[in-house]
């Protein structure tokens, strides 16, 4: 099969995406196991919730800064949201980056609120109307719909890459699924990272984390491999080789590291942290590959 042909140029995207894709999906990935711990967790699960819900806010309040720091101009964020020529709102359906740009904001509301929510049952009392409403059916349908804008921007910054027409990112279709299980992935690492360094989150928890985090690892090996032979069939697969291996082996090592820290000796043998961190610079490594090689 000859190789994909591609038309455009290379956006030259920098550092600042990269940041934007890593911390927006922590944020999106956050926010939904902080929804499966609130609906369908114990009593004992409900502190990790609730460190969920703070750690989706904080993960996502730098990232209109990176895209406005990306842009160049802070006008052209703000150009995506609304009419300069006529007023109004700037909402277009058809492009990814408008739809993206509008998830960011109501996304942003969504983790917000929940935010609130979670530092008033943590002690913070001038926030306890928004906590009392969101125990509630409100609550449980507020946490759904911030759960799909949540997912929606963990992957669709895969699928703005695949239709752009650009090597590598155009020839493999299932970057957004990807990127969505990646997300994931390092959300659950770093909630056990924050899990073992607190001595309030129950044990069981943590427990329930390292499960979902080892499914999630496998969603992701999957839809890499699928990933992998698009790229190959469409011929651009060498764009990831070579100095790039040594980010594949980054990828790897945080993708076996759930696994490998369930053995006892491996346990005894290194830190508890250790696993969270590896599988957390797995999810930024996969990033850069994927949209630095493209590039290049």
């Amino acid at each position: 099969m000859p190789p994909a042909e591609h038309f455009a140029a290379p956006p030259n995207w920098e550092w600042w995406i990269l940041a934007y894709f890593f911390f927006g999906g922590i944020s999106g990935g956050s926010y939904a196991i902080g929804t499966l711990l609130r609906l369908v967790g114990t009593p004992a699960d409900q502190r990790a919730a609730r460190i969920a819900f703070i750690a989706s806010f904080v993960a996502l309040l730098p990232c209109p800064l990176f895209l406005i720091a990306d842009l160049g101009q802070p006008l052209r964020f703000i150009n995506m949201l609304l009419d300069a020529s006529g007023g109004g709102l700037s909402f277009k359906p058809w492009s990814p980056m408008s739809l993206g740009s509008w998830a960011l904001l109501g996304f942003g509301l969504f983790s917000f609120v929940s935010f609130l929510g979670a530092v008033a049952d943590g002690g913070w009392h001038a926030a306890d109307p928004i906590a009392r409403i969101l125990r509630g059916t409100i609550g449980a349908v507020w946490n759904v719909i911030g759960t799909g804008l949540g997912f929606f921007v963990c992957g669709y910054t895969g699928v703005l890459l695949a239709v752009s027409n650009q090597p590598v990112w155009s020839d493999g279709w299932p970057l957004g699924g990807v990127f969505l299980a990646s997300s994931l992935t390092g959300a659950a690492a770093l909630l056990l990272l924050l899990a073992r360094s607190r001595r309030d989150v129950d044990a069981g928890t943590s427990v329930r984390l390292e499960l979902a985090d080892r499914n999630f690892v496998v969603l992701e090996v999957v839809l890499i491999a699928v990933f992998l032979v698009t790229v190959a069939v469409a011929g651009t697969i060498g764009k990831m080789s070579g100095v790039w291996l040594l980010l594949w082996l980054v990828v790897i090592l945080g993708l076996a590291a759930p696994f490998a820290f369930t053995r006892v000796d491996a346990a005894r043998r290194w830190a508890p942290v250790t696993a969270p961190i590896l599988a957390l610079l797995s999810v930024l490594a996969l990033r850069a590959l994927v949209i630095f090689s493209a590039q290049t």
